[in-house]
């Protein structure tokens, strides 16, 4: 599944002197959507239409990604919790349902431990923090020379080749996984320098080259007492589905969902099975 077109209201407000964009729609119980990396508020607008009638969705992009701000300074799991945290206040916006996918399940996890008073639930989707396993491609942008690298991957003379050897391969009946295909639609994102450096400070703040750098084991999962739900897919590549089982024990009130055809975004892959499960959730 591509991402899709937001057809909401893109809103901005400025934090800490950087504007910050989001969607915010429907009323009812606060739901906080918290995208990955290289993600957006584009990675859950499908989703918006199926909640806002019962709930107040919203949805932010992370400083450092979608048509946020891009500024130099950190890029930490707690900076960007302290980020959203600001948001609430700003929106007036008492508790909220965190939804976090890849890195957003990292900061949901740090949000639900430095303000534990802000949240109700907790849904994490093929979550960060959960052990150290992770894609090799992420692991290269700690690398030194990932800088330079970059750009040229990202440039529009090699995008646009992968993209017609892609189309030619598919007349021979070859599809990219899911995973592939969403990821590289999200490093077309990469365009920019701005864009590039956020990407490497937000990585090289939670990754080094052995793996994941920050684990939930350590202090968070223990602090975390909210009712939880873990939604992995069994064939993701990126973050291992193994890490699920993981928060059987992480966490002390924890509901795991495996959807056994998805990949890393089991949210865009099996949409209709997502937002049925977190419906249940939340309910």
């Amino acid at each position: 599944m591509s991402l899709e077109d937001s057809t909401h209201d893109v809103r901005t407000v400025t934090i800490h002197g950087h504007a910050l964009s989001f969607i915010d729609s429907g009323h009812g119980s606060a739901v906080l959507f918290i995208h990955g990396l290289l993600g957006s508020h584009r990675n859950w607008t499908h989703l918006v239409d199926r909640l806002d009638e019962d709930h107040r969705v919203i949805v932010p992009d992370l400083f450092g990604h979608g048509m946020s701000d891009k500024p130099r300074g950190d890029y930490s799991l707690g900076a960007h919790a302290a980020t959203l945290r600001d948001l609430l206040d700003r929106l007036d916006v008492e508790r909220v349902t965190l939804v976090g996918h890849s890195l957003g399940g990292g900061i949901a996890m740090q949000l639900c431990y430095l303000f534990p008073e802000r949240v109700d639930r907790l849904a994490l989707v093929a979550s960060g923090g959960l052990g150290r396993t992770v894609s090799p491609l992420l692991r290269s942008a700690t690398l030194p020379g990932a800088e330079w690298v970059l750009p040229v991957l990202a440039s529009p003379l090699v995008r646009g080749g992968v993209d017609t050897v892609g189309r030619a391969l598919s007349l021979t009946g070859w599809r990219a996984g899911a995973d592939a295909r969403i990821a590289w639609e999200s490093f077309a994102s990469l365009s920019d320098a701005e864009s590039r450096r956020a990407f490497l400070a937000t990585t090289r703040a939670v990754i080094d080259t052995g793996g994941q750098s920050i684990s939930a084991h350590d202090r968070l999962a223990e602090a975390i007492a909210v009712p939880t739900l873990v939604v992995w897919g069994a064939r993701d590549r990126l973050i291992p589905a193994g890490h699920a089982e993981r928060a059987r024990t992480a966490f002390t009130d924890v509901r795991v969902e495996v959807f056994e055809s998805a990949g890393h975004f089991p949210h865009l892959e099996e949409p209709e099975r997502f937002a049925a499960v977190l419906n249940d959730f939340m309910a």
